[in-house]
């Protein structure tokens, strides 16, 4: 039974649904490896490239999913949801696709070009202060005025479901898995990897990854309890997001560990992605190499899938430029 503390989440039939649904929207990405990686990891590595994924990020999946799961009265009025970065793109991107208005709610200190990717999938962006308050209440007024639909970034089983998507792609093309790893922010990602790697292949193990200086999701693993996200500075921006009931359930449930990597090992490992696997990532992508590489999970000699969950990064203001 759901309930306002025991919010619904999607079972492997719901992710099997949101397949089909999205297929005709999304890319299924490639997966790419590397022998040097492996050396470096003691570990044999295969990395599902979602920064390949349309918008440059997983996100496209959970979009499209809830976008296209709305019957057609309730995606007449459009959609609108608060987000500085993918999330917006990829909303903007889906509604386009279905022929529904976005609405963007961003936080007016937003970088110019994750506004100007929002607006060139047709977003109509709105501007508030940048605090959760302002955007919960710009989303609010604008739900009032339009009657849209509220596609939140990841409290959204429709969402997560989509997500999940990615780890059905992977387990099932890569059956002989030992471990599957993704970042987590506010933990859509993380928990629909969870989710449907444990319903295919239940002896997998699943694990988190999160920078240490914004590691609430892995406090609130350990405690039981969702913990705050203390004021902190990451260059993993993607990750700084809280956990809310829903995904901390789903992770409580699902994973088997949530670990920590210093900024200076994401670095390295967005570095090493770039050099080895020939492909842009952004750093909230490399965080789970970082933690492989800080040697946070015992996985030494194991068969490992690696979730890379976006490559939208400005190319001006590279972390290792000078």
């Amino acid at each position: 039974m759901t309930t306002a503390d025991s919010p619904s989440l999607p079972d492997l039939a719901a992710i099997r649904a949101a397949a089909a649904r999205i297929a005709p929207h999304v890319l299924r990405t490639p997966v790419l490896r590397s022998d040097a990686l492996d050396v470096l990891a003691g570990a044999a590595l295969v990395f599902k490239c979602e920064n390949l994924q349309k918008v440059g990020a997983f996100k496209a999946r959970g979009a499209c999913n809830a976008v296209f799961a709305l019957d057609a009265a309730a995606a007449a009025h459009g959609v609108v949801t608060h987000s500085s970065g993918n999330h917006g793109a990829a909303l903007a991107f889906a509604a386009r696709a279905r022929g529904i208005p976005a609405y963007i709610v961003m936080p007016d200190n937003a970088p110019a070009i994750k506004v100007a990717n929002v607006e060139s999938f047709g977003g109509r962006v709105h501007f508030c202060a940048p605090t959760v308050a302002a955007r919960e209440a710009a989303c609010a007024a604008l739900q009032r005025e339009h009657r849209a639909a509220l596609i939140h970034p990841f409290d959204n089983a429709d969402v997560i479901a989509g997500a999940a998507t990615v780890a059905l792609e992977l387990v099932e093309a890569h059956p002989d898995l030992d471990a599957v790893i993704a970042p987590c922010g506010g933990g859509g990602l993380m928990s629909g990897t969870a989710i449907a790697a444990k319903a295919i292949k239940p002896s997998i193990r699943v694990y988190g990854a999160e920078p240490a200086n914004a590691g609430d999701a892995a406090a609130s693993f350990r405690s039981g309890h969702i913990e705050p996200v203390m004021p902190t500075a990451t260059i993993a921006d993607g990750l700084r997001t809280a956990l809310l009931p829903r995904t901390f359930n789903a992770i409580r449930a699902h994973v088997d560990d949530l670990q920590t990597c210093s900024e200076e090992a994401i670095v390295a490992a967005m570095r090493l992605m770039w050099e080895r696997l020939k492909v842009v990532v952004e750093p909230s992508s490399a965080v789970p190499l970082a933690c492989v590489l800080e040697k946070r999970y015992p996985i030494d000699g194991k068969r490992v899938g690696i979730i890379v969950s976006g490559g939208n990064v400005d190319l001006d203001r590279l972390p290792w430029q000078r």
